[in-house]
């Protein structure tokens, strides 16, 4: 069975290209399918072909006994659905069980977000460090300009080189999901912070011998900036500034979206420049502004 699924890896990773974690995701999910189906069957010789369609109810149980959420189980059933469908392209199995098993009905959960309030404190306290121009000070703001001014991913920004900025167009190319780049717009702030970080930036590989040359956003050493420096970056900010209760590098993504359609931005230019593949995955967005919408109504409406 994992010799199968060792090719299905090959398969994601070579012909359609998907990026390393997502290959990596869809490698655990089916180890834990693989993990349910032995304890299951109680066979070790067991083969995809045992495997049907009540199996597969049976492992989405199984996740749900162990508390995992509706939507991670959707998502390891999503894993599993594709894996069949490679299997039964390639003829290994004769029907796909999994063709016509229901995932769970996905929770309806908003996104968190940061009020325009707590964001203008956010920016205020940035701008205030950034003004003593030092590297890190004036990285921190460019930081929070790229995940809020243009809506972008934590791997987004990360991985942005300084190939990838077109300051006079006031734009970027960013390589999203799937590897699938987009064009986003910078904002006049985003590009007024990258010029002043441009120069301690400058500074910093003039000093050093060994530094990543390409990437836009640099540690003290050199190197490009982790995804987990990120986080804390961000997350000292709204922690200091917006309380930071349940909110994360995401959040300031999310408050991008919901701050676009609170002051009516077009839903499918919104979902453009997320760079979602469906508009159902930006539509969680006007759910949020609908609550908002309603606090309104019932504050302000004297019959509500």
């Amino acid at each position: 069975m994992k010799s199968d699924v060792r090719d299905f890896l090959i398969h994601l990773a070579d012909e359609r290209q998907l990026a390393g974690t997502t290959v990596a995701g869809y490698d655990r999910d089916l180890h834990d399918l693989i993990e349910f189906l032995t304890g299951y069957r109680g066979a070790a010789d067991l083969g995809w072909s045992d495997v049907d369609r009540l199996a597969l109810r049976g492992f989405m149980g199984w996740l749900d006994r162990k508390g995992l959420s509706r939507r991670t189980i959707a998502r390891k059933l999503s894993a599993v659905r594709a894996f069949f469908r490679f299997m039964y392209r390639e003829t290994r199995i004769a029907s796909d069980p999994a063709r016509l098993v229901k995932g769970p009905k996905a929770e309806k959960r908003l996104p968190g977000y940061v009020g325009k309030s707590d964001i203008d404190s956010i920016f205020r306290t940035a701008e205030a460090a950034a003004a003593e121009n030092t590297l890190q000070g004036t990285r921190n703001l460019v930081i929070l300009e790229l995940l809020y001014g243009s809506g972008l991913r934590l791997a987004e920004v990360q991985g942005l080189d300084m190939e990838n900025l077109d300051l006079p167009g006031r734009q970027a190319r960013v390589l999203g999901k799937g590897n699938k780049e987009r064009i986003v717009p910078l904002t006049r702030a985003a590009i007024i912070a990258i010029r002043r970080y441009e120069s301690r930036r400058m500074e910093l590989l003039g000093s050093r011998t060994e530094v990543d040359v390409g990437a836009l956003l640099l540690n003290a050493r050199g190197n490009r900036l982790s995804r987990r420096s990120i986080q804390n970056v961000v997350r000292t900010f709204l922690e200091d500034t917006a309380g930071g209760e349940g909110l994360s590098t995401h959040s300031l993504r999310h408050s991008f979206a919901t701050h676009l359609l609170d002051a009516g931005a077009d839903l499918m230019a919104v979902k453009e420049l997320l760079g979602h593949a469906s508009l159902s995955t930006t539509q969680i967005y006007t759910h949020t502004s609908k609550e908002r919408l309603r606090g309104v109504y019932d504050r302000a409406h004297p019959r509500s």
